[in-house]
């Protein structure tokens, strides 16, 4: 969804070529801008661990330097507490469910629309725009929905699923028709400083990708405990140091010998602090339901889509039948690997998404 006149239009500036690129084609196209960075994490605790991830001091250092040189002002917003609470113990809290959590898709939500948006208002902005490689696109029926970037590899729509309709209608993502490789030769043409920088991969508060650490600091003592680990059949063939150190599909760190063949976490159970495991086969499943459903596109009565069930997952042919209660059950076509509750799966029709929502 391309713009046909100039507006006003708040961007959010991570401090990384995405999103400093999408701000100056806003720019040179004459809209009327303004970049934000959100401070979302207190780094100065751990200065060895903060560079190189997203939205750390360094990126907002980044970010206000792109906006000096494309001539925008640039504000700096401290949502630290808004970020803890709803984004790190959305992430802590599900684990202690014995679920896996996207916070990216939280922050996205809860915070980088959210919150902007309501800033955009109080400035008398109409628009929030990201560096997302998706686009927005509308249907006959005047609905809103998010279509695959054209860079497949770069591709973020799987986490932009729950957006509203009302989101949808003010956001722009510049770069949805764009490859990443022309986009950092954009950065090269228009001399930004961010033009070689690195991609930014791990969680932003867990720079150093150690989940189980964070966790078993971040909770009391006596949340963290050791336990069994267990055959689907109750066998016990060892101990865990904490289920919440554990995902479905995890091979690593079981420390389980003399099995004839690799075993896998195949489930959790936070209630009875047992971690379930299983040969790869039993990984796999064909059907599941997902709740708190947010639809893109209207649909009443079951229909055939591609389904995404993680991100870099290759979506697959399914039936989707929704279901009272902001519910849907999922039939795939051929059976999946480590479908884990927490992460969300995504509908497609023609690349563009028509709903999705939570594993359970």
């Amino acid at each position: 969804m391309s713009l046909t006149k100039t507006h006003k239009i708040v961007v959010a500036m991570s401090g990384g070529v995405d999103s400093s690129v999408a701000a100056a084609m806003l720019k040179n196209d004459g809209h009327d801008l303004i970049g934000i960075s959100l401070q979302l994490w207190n780094y100065s605790f751990d200065t060895d661990q903060r560079f190189g991830t997203c939205c750390s001091l360094d990126d907002l250092a980044d970010a206000r330097r792109v906006s000096d040189k494309i001539d925008i002002p640039f504000y700096i917003l401290n949502m630290e507490q808004q970020f803890k609470e709803k984004v790190v113990d959305y992430f802590v809290g599900e684990y202690l469910e014995g679920r896996t959590p996207i916070p990216c898709t939280a922050c996205n939500k809860k915070l980088k629309f959210d919150e902007l948006m309501k800033k955009a208002e109080e400035y008398g902005y109409d628009y929030i725009a990201t560096g997302h490689y998706a686009s927005i696109v509308r249907d006959d029926s005047g609905r809103y929905t998010v279509k695959r970037g054209r860079d497949r590899w770069k591709d973020q729509s799987y986490f932009l699923f729950d957006l509203s309709q009302e989101q949808l209608a003010r956001i722009q993502f510049p770069l949805g028709d764009m490859e990443k490789a022309e986009v950092r030769q954009l950065a090269e043409t228009l001399n930004l400083n961010v033009a070689g920088k690195k991609e930014s991969h791990e969680i932003c508060f867990i720079p150093d990708n150690n989940y189980a650490g964070f966790i078993e600091g971040y909770v009391e003592e006596t949340v963290f405990q050791t336990g069994n680990i267990v055959k689907r059949d109750g066998t016990v063939l060892g101990e865990h140091r904490g289920y919440p150190a554990y995902t479905i599909g995890q091979r690593k760190g079981l420390n389980l010998g003399g099995l004839s063949e690799p075993y896998y976490v195949t489930g959790i159970d936070p209630v009875e602090n047992l971690v379930v495991v299983g040969p790869k086969s039993d990984l796999f499943r064909q059907e599941f339901t997902v709740d708190n459903v947010t639809w893109s596109l209207n649909f009443c009565e079951p229909f055939e889509a591609e389904i995404q069930i993680r991100y870099r997952h290759q979506a697959v042919p399914g039936l989707v039948t929704p279901l009272p209660g902001g519910r849907a059950s999922v039939e795939l076509e051929y059976p999946q690997p480590a479908i884990t509750p927490g992460q969300s799966a995504v509908f497609y029709r023609d690349d563009c998404i028509a709903g999705g929502g939570w594993i359970e």
